[in-house]
């Protein structure tokens, strides 16, 4: 019962601050399509760079998760957030044509989506490492909340700026939300590193257990659908008129910050796989939702049913994936996976014929309806957990 107590401890609510701004900074960038149409960019093209971030993130996983054990978590962290800081006053530099500019902000696209998948698998391996066992699925869940809560003030605050002074005050914002979370982590303590290089080719084995693959397939699944929304929604909004698109994002991040705060010792006392389904069918029905968008009030009802679904998931997912893990091991799971393979490929595929008919929200939705499918029907439930 010691170890209950500890769970929120100073370095746990200095890192969830820092989590905070670093989530804000990338949440901002939900509103990036409005620049690549400010530049003259097509639906293909924001498709292209929406997806090219997420790809550079599933592309260096196996590099990061090495690194992230052999220089340690925090290390890791810093360097992520240097990025965060730095890449968004690059933005500043694209005001010509997008023809013009392309290349260049392919690359930089890379980079920033490296920069993200740095932070995103230093902060949550190094949660793993220092919340207790035994409250494992609160500890993921109240540290998510932060990130959720960033990712609805950033791009709220980032579609203010925009209408109100343009994008080089968005960008401004963004660099300065990056530096936020690089100031706060400073003063954490390291939680573990290894000077071993055995853990460089122990991703493909970890990824290659029989549970890694299926929580990866399932987030795999969960990213294609959030795609939609992280992609999507603010053309697509913009399309239909809406005076306030921030509203979505605002209403998902808030619904999944509640959901937090039961869903964690929810998933603790009945277990994470018989959680699972039914928040991958809710994340679904709320973007089919989408397909009726008329004004804002179907927009927030989306945004809440997607987002409660969002607050039980990827808790669940993450805590399946780690549990009973030796130490090394968490940084290799696939962290990112639940928020980057499926959008890597979504953002690209649903920016052509499927985005120009606007059924990119019945696609994701097709897409959780499958895998909620598979939840029920497959073999996932006879792994019961054990319990400590």
């Amino acid at each position: 019962m010691q170890g209950a107590q500890l769970l929120y401890t100073r370095t746990f609510l200095t890192m969830s601050l820092a989590n905070f701004f670093t989530s804000s900074s990338f949440g901002s960038f939900f509103l990036f399509p409005l620049f690549v149409s400010h530049l003259g960019g097509s639906k293909l093209d924001i498709g292209i760079l929406m997806g090219v971030f997420s790809l550079s993130s599933v592309l260096s996983r196996p590099w990061i998760s090495s690194m992230v054990d052999r220089i340690g978590r925090k290390r890791s962290y810093t360097l992520g957030c240097a990025i965060m800081t730095i890449l968004p006053l690059s933005y500043l530099f694209f005001h010509q044509d997008l023809s013009r500019a392309y290349p260049a902000l392919l690359f930089v696209r890379v980079i920033h989506g490296i920069g993200l998948a740095l932070c995103f698998t230093a902060a949550f391996t190094y949660m793993a490492d220092i919340i207790p066992e035994t409250r494992l699925n609160e500890g993921i869940g109240m540290f998510g909340v932060t990130g959720l809560t960033g990712m609805a003030v950033g791009p709220a605050i980032a579609e203010i700026l925009i209408q109100q002074a343009g994008f080089v005050p968005f960008f401004l914002a963004a660099s300065g939300m990056g530096a936020m979370g690089f100031l706060l982590h400073l003063r954490i303590p390291e939680s573990h590193f290894e000077h071993s290089s055995l853990s460089s080719s122990s991703f493909f084995s970890v990824l290659l257990q029989t549970r890694t693959l299926k929580v990866s397939l399932l987030a795999f699944l969960f990213g294609y659908a959030l795609a939609a929304s992280g992609g999507f929604v603010s053309p697509y909004g913009k399309e239909k008129d809406i005076a306030f698109i921030s509203l979505y994002y605002l209403s998902y991040s808030g619904m999944a910050v509640l959901t937090r705060f039961v869903g964690g010792r929810l998933a603790d006392r009945l277990g994470e796989l018989r959680i699972i389904p039914y928040a991958m069918l809710l994340t679904g029905l709320g973007l089919l939702l989408l397909c009726f968008l008329g004004g804002e009030m179907i927009l927030v009802i989306a945004g809440l049913m997607s987002g409660c679904g969002h607050g039980f998931l990827f808790p669940c997912l993450t805590a399946v994936a780690v549990r009973d893990e030796p130490i090394r091991a968490p940084s290799q799971v696939p962290w990112t996976p639940a928020l980057f393979p499926g959008p890597s490929f979504s953002d690209i595929s649903e920016s052509g014929p499927v985005s120009r008919r606007s059924s990119s929200p019945p696609v994701s939705a097709l897409f959780l309806g499958c895998s909620s499918l598979n939840c029920f029907t497959g073999d996932a439930p006879e792994q019961r957990l054990q319990r400590p």
